[in-house]
């Protein structure tokens, strides 16, 4: 299952919940996850994150970075002229894009400068991987969507070619603590479950606009369709797509690049 598996893909979310932009390569950052990704956070002044889970807003946002990632460039298209389009140093300008931010909401905003990355499973705390081919059967279910749309909605960092469609389901073991030890290049993972996934993935995600079904008619299908390499008890139900991770502090500073092997190994 393994042969000619190559990572094919690297996309970062500098911005948790915004745009995504793809690197040829990229290190592990200090807290498992990638270097510079998700590590700007909006925090609204109850102290509670400002994400897609939370306001469907969030998704109108474009979020366009320099190639080096040293500045973002924020705007809201659409409405006559759009909202104001403002450049800021990334990521040392957290202070001034709050303003922005706040601007936007209407409401109180922080963003905060979070070099360990801000994750959406916190005890997983590598980056999530999923398939190609994952995402083009999918793809396939909605014919509606496009597969860089699909892409967009569900967020993955790394994404490998040369496998099946839902390749990545065999990467987790029967219960959390039995993990697959799996290497990508130089960096090693262990897969621990399969990624739950939340309203996020339902919506469009250039507009925030729900595509009304989505979520049953994607879980019948992913039932439907589970490949039989998997264990089928860790799904406690059937939105479910990609694989969590956990990172050990030994690999922090490895990079990884376009076309690395992967290959499962001790």
């Amino acid at each position: 299952m393994m042969s000619g598996a190559y990572l094919a893909a690297i996309r970062l979310h500098p911005i948790k919940s915004l745009d995504a932009v793809s690197v040829t390569e990229s290190r592990v950052g200090p807290g498992g996850g990638l270097e510079l990704d998700r590590v700007w956070a909006l925090y609204s002044a109850d102290g509670e994150c400002v994400n897609g889970k939370r306001t469907a807003a969030i998704h109108r946002i474009r979020a366009a970075f320099a190639p080096d990632l040293s500045s973002v460039t924020l705007s809201v298209p659409g409405d006559g002229v759009g909202f104001r389009i403002k450049e800021f140093a990334f990521p040392g300008d957290a202070a001034s894009a709050a303003e922005w931010f706040s601007e936007y909401f209407d409401q109180p905003i922080s963003v905060r400068y979070i070099p360990e990355s801000v994750p959406d499973d916190t005890l997983r705390n590598g980056p999530m991987i999923i398939s190609t081919a994952t995402l083009q059967a999918v793809t396939d279910w909605f014919p509606e969507i496009d597969l860089q749309e699909m892409r967009r909605r569900f967020r993955t960092p790394l994404e490998i070619q040369g496998v099946p469609a839902f390749w990545e389901d065999q990467l987790f073991g029967a219960e959390e603590a039995k993990s697959v030890r799996f290497h990508i290049g130089e960096v090693s993972f262990d897969g621990t479950n399969p990624c739950p996934r939340c309203p996020v993935s339902a919506r469009d995600s250039q507009t925030g606009a729900d595509t009304l079904g989505f979520q049953k008619r994607f879980a019948e299908l992913r039932r439907q369709n589970l490949p039989p390499w998997t264990f089928v008890d860790r799904f406690a139900h059937f939105y479910h797509l990609g694989l969590n991770t956990r990172v050990a502090a030994t690999e922090i500073g490895k990079r990884l690049r376009v076309g690395d092997p992967v290959a499962i190994r001790p």
